[in-house]
């Protein structure tokens, strides 16, 4: 029988323990690595990292509180505060005040109508007397806001009243009449006053002093509030009728300072004298 030899096989071979332990480590240090490698490319988390000399491991450092980033884009650029002048004329604003407007009122005398209530604002039309205006309530640097044709004006303040006022215009029906001798302003007064106001039926002119004799005044007979009512009428078509000045109940309005409104006038003695029972006119 052939003898058998059986081929010895290798042992194999053993690794040393320092082998065996040594390869874990190498893995978990490889790994390690790599972490504080890429930990230490970002640039949020490089300074979170620190040397461990004692162990030669990297340890993570204290997390300092991260500062808030402001963006660029969340910047607000500083805006100016409008003017009130801005404010009111706006276009949005505008548009509210001409919707909600309520309340018509009447000019007392012709009047410039502007764009704006400035004083470079651009002057747009006029507006006769005795016109009804409707009126938004909106006032600035004396001008007052209305409604024309739809569209937002200003016109100065002081000039629209809640009484309808008495404009030129119409017919003198009462009988009266002024001599021929007057002047051509005495005979407007005359007319303008008898057709607003009918009921007045007594007109001094001609008489033997100053003024009356040369045929430029007339003393219109009326006393009381309605007094007051030919007065104003008189000084608010002042132009149109050729006044110079208008006294009454010991006031007096003249052209000449006509800023000033109605001054006082000293005390002349009697109740004529100091005009209470009828309205001096003078005219040019």
């Amino acid at each position: 029988m052939a003898e058998h030899r059986h081929k010895r096989e290798t042992p194999a071979r053993r690794m040393p323990r320092a082998a065996v332990v040594a390869g874990p480590l190498a893995v978990l240090a490889t790994a390690s690595a790599v972490t504080l490698g890429v930990l230490a490319s970002d640039p949020g988390t490089r300074d979170l990292l620190a040397a461990d000399a004692s162990s030669g491991l990297a340890a993570a450092a204290p997390v300092a509180p991260r500062q808030q980033v402001i963006s660029r884009s969340s910047r607000r650029a500083t805006i100016e505060p409008l003017s009130k002048e801005e404010k009111v004329t706006s276009p949005a604003a505008t548009r509210v005040a001409v919707r909600q407007a309520d309340t018509r009122l009447w000019t007392s005398e012709a009047l410039n109508l502007w764009a704006e209530p400035g004083e470079d604002a651009e002057k747009v039309g006029e507006i006769d007397a005795g016109e009804k205006l409707l009126v938004t309530g909106r006032e600035l640097d004396g001008r007052v806001e209305v409604v024309v044709d739809g569209v937002a004006r200003w016109v100065t303040e002081g000039y629209l009243t809640d009484e309808e006022p008495l404009v030129i215009g119409g017919d003198c029906t009462n009988g009266t009449s002024v001599p021929a001798g007057v002047s051509e302003n005495i005979k407007k007064v005359h007319a303008a006053v008898c057709a607003a106001f009918p009921d007045i039926s007594t007109y001094g002119t001609f008489r033997g002093d100053g003024e009356h004799a040369q045929g430029i005044a007339v003393d219109i007979m009326v006393s009381g509030e309605e007094g007051w009512k030919v007065a104003e009428f008189v000084r608010a078509n002042y132009s149109e009728l050729g006044v110079s000045y208008v006294i009454y109940s010991q006031n007096i309005w003249s052209v000449e300072r006509s800023g000033e409104g109605w001054r006082g006038m000293s005390d002349r003695g009697s109740t004529t004298a100091n005009h209470y029972d009828h309205v001096h006119v003078t005219t040019y």
